[in-house]
Order: C-alpha cells, then sequence, then structure tokens
C-alpha cells in the first residue's frame, strides 16, 4: 500500500539517497535540493509546505513536494491552487505502478484542502519527458499552453 509520510529526523537521510536514473537528472531537482526548498519556504511563506516521502508498505520509493498557493490578487487570471512542484520515485522501484499510485495519493491529500479550499491541482514537467506527460494526462492533468521555466503547465479540476 502506497502512503505518504512527512519528512522527519528519522527518515531525512534516506530521503536524500533517493535518486531517478541519470536519463532523468534533467527532468527533476535532486530531493536535497528540494528538501532544501521546503525549508526555506516554511521558514519564509505563509503557507506551509508538504513534503512526503512516498513509501509503498515500510519501503521509502520516493518523494513529493507540493503547496498551496494562493491566488495574485493583482491577476485576474490567477487561481488559488496546489502546486505540485516536485514529484519523483526512485530508479530502483520504477516500473512498478508506484508513481500512478503515489500520484492518486497526493491528489487524494490534496482534495481534503489541509490549506485551503481551491478547485485546482497544478504541476509542470519538462517537454521531453514523455513518460510524465503520459501519467499525468492518464490521471485527468490537461496542458494549459502555459510554459514555465522552460516547463509545460498542466492542471487538473479535483
Amino acid at each position: 500500500m502506497i502512503e505518504l509520510r512527512k519528512i522527519t529526523l528519522e527518515n531525512w537521510e534516506e530521503c536524500l539517497s533517493l535518486e531517478v536514473s541519470d536519463e532523468q537528472k534533467n527532468f527533476v531537482a535532486s530531493n536535497i535540493y528540494s528538501i532544501a526548498q521546503s525549508y526555506v519556504h516554511l521558514t519564509n511563506d505563509n503557507t506551509p509546505p508538504f513534503s512526503y516521502a512516498i513509501y509503498y508498505n515500510d519501503v521509502m520509493v520516493g518523494y513529493t513536494l507540493y503547496f498551496y498557493s494562493a491566488a495574485d490578487k493583482d491577476d485576474p487570471a490567477d487561481e488559488d491552487c496546489y502546486y505540485i512542484c516536485r514529484f519523483m520515485i526512485d530508479k530502483r522501484y520504477q516500473g512498478n505502478g508506484y508513481g500512478k499510485q503515489g500520484m492518486l495519493k497526493i491528489l487524494e491529500h490534496i482534495k481534503t484542502f489541509p490549506y485551503g479550499k481551491t478547485e485546482i491541482a497544478v504541476l509542470s514537467y519538462e517537454p521531453e519527458n514523455t513518460v510524465a506527460k503520459s501519467l499525468y494526462e492518464s490521471l485527468g492533468f490537461v496542458e494549459t499552453g502555459e510554459i514555465d521555466n522552460g516547463e509545460l503547465v498542466a492542471k487538473l479540476i479535483l
């Protein structure tokens, strides 16, 4: 069974050791970068980061980081959303369905609206990352036509 567990004093070093294959390293930031990013958000933002290890039974197989993002009041096109900025499954565990199960668990958590109510989840991915694109499309994410730092933006109506 897939579950999300907070990054803690007991598991953070194990999380740092997770990595994607060499071919995927240009598609996702390292977990050390992501955990540092979550700390910076935690100490500087009004919204807490959701930084979780992804476990299959008691084995850590991946990592995710997402935030609640309130709409920019000066931009009428901007909307409140949960932004999934990091999602990875360790290279040793890919190809077992953990990616899809993990993303479903993330969406299940987001739908509890742990920080704020919204109807949208957003993520982005490198255009060359066809595996990610296929996974996200299978879950209902639709590309918006926007590009953020060279990545395609997709959103899901919750």
